[in-house]
């Protein structure tokens, strides 16, 4: 089965010989290798790059484990540099190479070198190297299958593959299982033996119950607002245990750090400034947050909203939560001050868009509810309600756009109409 990503394949084309060393980022199992080894280098070699000026290496495969010391590898890749000619260079899970900081430096110095690499956490792209590495580095981030790559593979019409894909999500090695208990098996053996494990060996967590147990609440919570507070006080009036919110901080950003969630700050739209705690978390893939809850807690509002969230994320957006704070006065006279939410703001560049996510609009009295935000904000951005049904995207007297999540999910330039 052969999956196009498109998207990913048309970054790394377009960053070709920048002089940069392009760097693929994402959650384990999403697809960078695929991406690197064999649709890039498919482009590669339909260029007309010769094999021997292409060099690929995974450092997670137990054959080139010797290649993790530097020792071994910078000799084997300078060998293969003593060819003349510009050499593209392919690594998979760089953060196993012992000093990759240096190694990858000393490569990009060299005017012969085109260099791309994966890794699948932040942590090495940040932090302690950011003044060594991240200078020279260009990131391409990676998602699971998004909707419309979910449904160039999948066999049958939309709805059934909506079903399919809010429930199993994206993960592409997903997509070879048939039977829910194959798929569930697979989800769930990926977030035991491979995103937990993996999430405490490189953060040194020595209380892997903690950390589950933080993971099970933000799994039961997408879309509400909490912070590391809250969830200590929660720890402590249902799990009857002390937990600091510093610790869980630390928590949050692991499982941020893994890819496995992203965070939604509050955006203060008039007063333009962030406001702090509480924030949001989204999964990466929904398939992986209904593995964590035995698929017990499948709500298809919060689906809807959490895919919708990784889908601006992957179109390229920087996503808030909006907060309009507006004076009103109630029934009886008093005049009180209240904050009102808009789902997603979404920012790229000078370009911004608000976006309600509501499941349904049946009444006109949702209807109000739902465009009352976007009307408060009181500029011209483009404000657009997203249903899980419309009969086509349509614009209303108010300037409000309204389409179906599919024209949404499977149209890459929806939110250009």
């Amino acid at each position: 089965m052969v999956i196009r990503r498109d998207l990913y394949l048309k970054k790394l084309i377009s960053k070709k010989h920048n002089g940069l060393i392009k760097v693929i980022t994402g959650i384990r199992r999403c697809g960078k290798s695929y991406l690197l080894f064999n649709l890039f280098k498919e482009h590669l070699q339909e260029s007309g790059i010769d094999e021997s000026h292409i060099s690929e290496m995974a450092f997670d495969s137990y054959e080139n484990k010797k290649y993790r010391n530097p020792e071994a590898f910078f000799p084997y890749i300078a060998e293969r540099l003593s060819i003349p000619g510009m050499h593209y260079i392919l690594l998979d899970e760089i953060q196993l190479l012992d000093d990759f900081e240096s190694i990858l430096n000393s490569l990009a110095r060299r005017p012969d070198t085109d260099i791309y690499v994966t890794g699948s956490n932040a942590r090495f792209l940040s932090k302690d190297i950011i003044t060594e590495f991240r200078g020279r580095g260009d990131e391409v981030h990676m998602y699971p299958l998004s909707f419309s790559e979910f449904m160039s593979v999948y066999q049958g019409d939309k709805r059934d593959g909506w079903n399919e894909y809010m429930i199993y999500g994206g993960i592409p090695l997903v997509l070879n299982a048939r039977t829910h208990e194959e798929k569930s098996s697979l989800l769930k053996s990926l977030f035991t033996e491979v995103y937990i494990t993996d999430i405490i060996g490189r953060n040194r967590i020595r209380n892997r119950d903690e950390l589950e147990e933080i993971l099970d609440i933000i799994s039961s919570a997408v879309g509400s607002l909490t912070n590391p507070n809250k969830l200590s006080q929660t720890f402590r009036s249902v799990k009857k245990k002390q937990i600091g919110k510093d610790t869980i901080r630390k928590y949050l950003d692991a499982l941020s750090d893994s890819f496995l969630i992203d965070e939604a700050k509050r955006y203060d739209v008039k007063g333009r400034k962030y406001i702090g705690t509480p924030m949001k978390y989204y999964f990466c893939d929904m398939g992986l947050r209904n593995a964590r809850l035995n698929f017990r807690q499948i709500e298809e509002t919060h689906a809807m909203e959490n895919i919708i969230f990784t889908e601006l994320r992957r179109r390229g957006y920087d996503v808030d939560i909006g907060v309009v704070t507006t004076n009103e006065t109630t029934g009886d006279g008093k005049k009180i001050r209240k904050q009102r939410e808009i789902d997603f703001v979404c920012n790229i560049g000078s370009k911004r868009c608000y976006i309600q996510s509501a499941f349904a609009i049946p009444d006109e009295r949702k209807e109000e509810q739902e465009e009352r935000p976007l009307l408060l904000t009181d500029d011209g951005f483009r404000k657009v309600i997203i249903t899980k049904d419309a009969p086509a995207p349509l614009y209303n007297e108010k300037g409000i756009l309204t389409m179906g999540i599919y024209d949404f999910l499977l149209n890459e330039n929806s939110l250009d109409l």
